[in-house]
Formats: structure tokens, sequence, C-alpha cells
């Protein structure tokens, strides 16, 4: 509302200006108490469409219809205040006495009670202590519904092959994140689910980012990524309604929001919280790491024992080799070992010739000294009877006259014939 001019009359009386012949006087008609709360009511509710105001909450009253009615007051003055249907709302702070809030609404009078008040249509907590009221509800009540209970949260997977991230596509913290994993674990495909991380319309944006990767299974796990930030700037992962969508995504959800020292609904409620974006890359990519590692040490390790295999069936070689002639040289050996044994057996036969050789020398010398043939030389001769088969004559009473005979002389034969 802007300033009065100077000289300018108030509402009420520019109003009562206007119809002086209305006025009470004497044998005059009064107004009625409707009458004039008719007056007040066209004066004031369409001269305060839009107020803003800032105060504490005091004397709050909820009613059963969902309705809420309390005073808004401050150092010097009180106003009634009333927010229709707050009850059946989702609201991201519950309102109790000596809130301080700002508010946005219109004046209404309530004829009733003659009373003017404001219909309050949109109102926040002001400054950060009042967030961090909101914020300490909000947690209570999602708690007490068991949202943040152990049991119903899931291991992720241990060795993921997809990550959807949801965050601004632009922001510092899915570069870190990427440059993370491309070191650690390239093999990682990450798929980015673009979403406004601050300001009014970033809850909205993350359910449907959070949504959109389940529903098109966009990666083994989910993690919800921010940089660092004031409570204000947080203040998108603190709506109930992206704590709700947490609790129901199917995919394992991983909050990474802000520094290792700021806390968030979606931190409670997410499967795991890692304090940083940073962290949670090397949270989702540390069992590969680990694998990797582990087959380095292993393959290390089998090297090792592989070397040291090596060289002991080295030196069992060299120990054999040295105590162990060579193929080759054992055939050498054998080789000279025949030609060996071939001249002894060759000097032996020659040996055993030359005594056969000298027996035979001497049995011929006898054989030859008891040869008829010998006896035959030194005149003797040998009588022979043909028609006995050459049966040798051995005595003169063996003749008969006109016997035919065959006499053998050294140098030949004779027949003759017995007289």
């Amino acid at each position: 509302m802007g300033k009065r001019k100077s000289g300018e009359l108030p509402l009420f009386a520019q109003a009562a200006a206007r119809r002086p012949e209305e006025r009470p006087a004497s044998g005059g008609r009064a107004w009625t108490i409707s009458e004039l709360t008719a007056r007040i009511r066209g004066v004031l509710e369409p001269s305060f469409t839009q107020v803003w105001l800032q105060g504490e909450i005091s004397n709050l009253r909820p009613a059963a219809s969902g309705h809420v009615y309390f005073s808004l007051k401050d150092e010097g003055a009180a106003i009634s205040a009333a927010i229709f249907g707050w009850g059946r709302t989702r609201r991201g702070f519950d309102l109790q006495d000596g809130l301080q809030v700002i508010c946005r609404g219109r004046i209404a009078v309530y004829p009733p009670r003659g009373t003017y008040q404001i219909a309050v249509e949109q109102i926040e907590p002001l400054g950060a202590g009042a967030l961090q009221l909101a914020f300490e509800q909000l947690k209570a009540r999602l708690a007490a519904e068991g949202l943040f209970a152990p049991a119903r949260k899931r291991s992720l997977p241990a060795f993921p092959e997809r990550i959807a991230v949801v965050t601004s596509p632009g922001g510092a913290a899915i570069q870190d994140m990427l440059n993370i994993l491309r070191r650690r674990a390239p093999q990682l495909r990450v798929t980015v689910v673009p979403a406004l991380v601050q300001g009014p319309e970033a809850p909205a944006q993350l359910v449907r980012a959070l949504e959109q990767a389940n529903r098109l299974g966009l990666g083994d796990l989910v993690v919800l990524a921010r940089g660092g930030g004031s409570i204000e700037d947080l203040w998108a992962f603190n709506d109930e309604a992206l704590a709700r969508a947490i609790a129901a995504s199917r995919l394992p959800v991983v909050s990474a929001v802000g520094h290792e020292i700021d806390f968030t609904i979606a931190d409670f409620v997410s499967d795991l919280r890692a304090p940083t974006p940073s962290a949670a890359a090397e949270i989702v990519s540390g069992k590969w790491v680990e694998a990797a590692a582990g087959l380095r040490e292993n393959e290390s390790r089998l090297r090792g024992a592989i070397q040291r295999e090596l060289a002991n069936r080295k030196r069992i070689l060299e120990y054999i080799a040295a105590r162990v002639v060579s193929p080759r040289d054992r055939l050498r050996e054998q080789a000279q070992r025949c030609d060996e044994l071939a001249q002894r057996l060759e000097r032996a036969l020659r040996a055993q010739l030359e005594r056969r050789r000298a027996s035979l020398e001497r049995a011929c010398g006898t054989l030859d000294a008891l040869s008829p043939l010998r006896v035959l030389e030194r005149g003797y001769s040998i009588v022979r009877d043909p028609g006995a088969g050459g049966k040798v004559i051995r005595s003169a009473a063996e003749l008969k006259p006109g016997r035919r005979l065959e006499v053998r002389f050294h140098d030949g034969q004779a027949a003759v014939e017995t007289v």
C-alpha cells in the first residue's frame, strides 16, 4: 500500500464523507451492525488483496476441518490469521507458537465477530533458525513413519555396471564424480539424469528424475548428487515428496549432497549416505578397486611363485646335468667302447686263429707222420680186394690163386692176380 498524500482523508473518512445523509442525527436512522461491517468490508478487502507480513505465531488453534487459526504479532500489534486447508496438504514444516514467519495473503473481514484477519495463502519460516526447525520437524515425522529405519535400507550392488546420477549436468559435482570413476573403474557406464538441485522448482525435478531412473532402469543404483552450500541452497533435498520418492525407489539410492558436515532429509531416507559426491564415486567403485587390487596382488604372487618354481627347477636341472652324462657324450663313450671292444675282439680272434693254426699244424704233422702214405713212401704197399668192396688183405692166408687184387703204392696203384 502506498503512503497517503498530504491532506488526503483516511479511507474510513472518505467512505463516511461520501454519504453524509446517512449519518445518525436527531430523529435520523442509525446504521445496523451488519451495514457498518459490510461498509468496512467493502473498503478493506479491495484495498488489501496482496499483503506480505512478517511476525511471530501465537495462540495457534488447528481445527478438525484442516484449517489453522492463529495470531501474527510483533512488538506493537497483533492481527488474526487463518490458513485454510493446511492440515490436508503436506508441508515442509509444522506451525507452532513462537515461530517467526513471513506470509502472503489478503485482508478479510469476518462479520459474525466484527473482526478482520489475514487469509494466508503462502507462509514460510523466517531465517535459518526457522529452516532448521522445519528440518527437525520433518525429520521427526518421517522417522516416526519408519522411513529412516535400517531394516528397510538395501545394500548396494557389490559390482555395479551402470550408475544413474541425478544432478545438474553443469555442476562441479558430476565432473568430480566422472573423473574419479574414470580413474578407478573406467568400465562403469554412467547416465546423468538432469535436474535442478537448488531453487523452488528443484524438488519436483528431482522427484521426476528419480522416478525416470527407476522406470527406465537407467542403472543398478542411483546417486543423488550436489555440491556444498548453505541450508537454503540444500533445502530442495529436505523436501518431503523427494524423501518419499527415495523410499519408494526400486533401485538403491545413494545420497551425496553437500559437504561432510551437511545433512539433509535425503541422507536419512537413502540406502546409503556419502559425505560428498566424490566420496560417493569412491564408494560405488570401491569393490571394483578392491577386486582390481586383489587381481594385481594375485598376479604378483602367481608371478613370484612361478619364478621361484622355475628357479628351483633350473637348479635341479643344473644339479642333474652336472651328474648325468649327456646322450651325445654317452654315445661317443659307447662308440669308443665299441671300437675298443672291436679291437680287442680282433686281437683275440687273431690270437685264437694263431693258436688254432698252430694246433692244426701240429695235428697235421702228427697225422702226416701217421699217414699210410708216409708208410708207403718207405716201401710198403696196401693190397685190396676189389671184389670184396676194397677190403684190405691183411694175411696171406686170405689169398687164393687166380684172385684179382689191387696194390697201392705211394705213387700209384696196380692190378695184380694171384697164382
